[in-house]
């Protein structure tokens, strides 16, 4: 009986003391919260309030932008962008990686932002908080974000306009950065760096042309040679030795791969682009590494050519539920140029408007042309935002219209 009673007694006082326990956990964790501005474990770990520290700790910078010319945009798998490279330059300077959430609106960047989503704003946000967030909300929400780099954001900005002739930016409108007001540190950080740097802002925003490594840079180039040497031969260029090897290797006529080779780089095996794509068939440094070129290699026209072909064969993959050949070599060229994310969207919108995705011409082409408009890449559908389709959309014209003029003046038996 003292056994049972014992036993029950024993019970009670660890059930009480595990009580007591919890009580004093949960109110050491509510004064945490109060004291810190950290949300609730029922909050999702990325709400949390990381200041400078905090950020260097993870060796993340979490960035919400939108997509655009000068925000972001992806071009062959990498990130692209005025503000996104600045945004990646002060992410470095800071010792850590950059990450991009891309926002539907301006209201949305505000929201995520306030939400502890991302730790900074990196879209040039009307200084007006009232105009950014919406007059009803803003004097509530005004204490909870803090704009920086008023001066040096505008005068970046309307610098780019200049450079890229773009009427549509208004001279002088003021625009910032953001970031939430509890983060002081990294508010510090940042107008610092923007002020101590401004004078190289521009150089930030623009594109560096880099290998493979990211250490090496190498400066845009192209020196084109002549579109054929020698048709009467069946001349078209030095390398036609490599097509005629490589082109077996997907399936392509040799002379198609040398109208792609010329359109890419106009023969030039040491071409290098603005966005940074090298050699003859101007590989992007990811997609290099992707198809086992190295940096080393990049620049051999017979590794280049190879690297390429295994791309064009995996586009080929990519899109063989496309069952007409011909439908099929368009959107494979398409992707060389844009990537396959960008022309997927492409065919979605196609279908969303009444159009054929399997088909090029009159089709999905027409929405390629329409991606650099707002009210297309930012459609539900889009998974992969902006870019320039009419460079795509001249891409494909011109291989094939190469293609065509290389048919007709190279006589039979000139090779494969």
């Amino acid at each position: 009986m003292r056994k049972s009673v014992s036993y029950i007694y024993i019970i009670c006082v660890v059930s009480l003391l595990s009580v007591f326990c919890c009580g004093l956990t949960v109110s050491c964790v509510n004064d945490q919260v109060k004291g810190t501005g950290v949300f609730t474990s029922e909050t999702e770990k990325g709400s949390e309030l990381f200041d400078l520290q905090e950020i260097q700790n993870v060796g993340e910078l979490i960035v919400l932008t939108v997509y655009g010319p000068s925000t972001y945009f992806e071009y062959h798998g990498e990130g692209f962008g005025a503000q996104y490279m600045l945004a990646d330059a002060f992410a470095k300077s800071i010792g850590v990686a950059l990450r991009v959430e891309v926002c539907r609106d301006k209201d949305d960047l505000i929201d995520r932002l306030r939400r502890g989503e991302g730790d900074l704003i990196a879209c040039g946000l009307p200084v007006s908080v009232t105009d950014s967030i919406g007059g009803e909300v803003a004097a509530e929400e005004k204490d909870e974000v803090t704009l920086c780099g008023e001066k040096e954001i505008t005068h970046l900005l309307d610098t780019l306009a200049v450079v890229n002739k773009d009427r549509s930016r208004k001279s002088g409108a003021p625009r910032a950065w953001a970031v939430r007001s509890q983060c002081v540190e990294l508010q510090a950080a940042l107008n610092g760096w923007l002020a101590k740097n401004e004078h190289r802002l521009l150089s930030y925003a623009s594109l560096p042309v880099r290998s493979t490594s990211g250490f090496t840079y190498h400066q845009p180039r192209r020196s084109a040679r002549p579109e054929m040497l020698n048709p009467g031969k069946g001349i078209i260029s030095t390398y036609d030795h490599l097509f005629k090897k490589y082109a077996q290797r997907c399936g392509w006529d040799w002379k198609l791969l040398a109208a792609q080779a010329f359109t890419e780089s106009g023969f030039d095996a040491n071409a290098v682009s603005w966005m940074g794509a090298m050699g003859l068939m101007q590989l992007m440094p990811s997609t290099a590494r992707q198809y086992g070129v190295s940096e080393r290699d990049v620049f051999n026209p017979e590794s280049n050519v190879n690297g390429a072909v295994k791309l064009i064969s995996s586009l080929q993959n990519h899109y063989s539920g496309i069952a007409n050949r011909d439908e099929r070599l368009n959107f494979v060229l398409a992707a060389y140029n844009a990537g396959p994310g960008h022309v997927d969207d492409a065919r979605r919108l196609a279908a969303k408007y009444k159009k054929n995705p399997n088909v090029w011409r009159g089709n999905v082409d027409s929405l390629v042309l329409k991606m650099s408009q707002p009210e297309y890449y930012n459609d539900s559908v889009v998974k992969y935002g902006y870019f320039r389709g009419s460079e795509t959309f001249n891409y494909v014209r011109s291989i094939r219209s190469r293609w065509e003029r290389y048919n007709s003046r190279i006589p039979r038996g000139s090779g494969r």
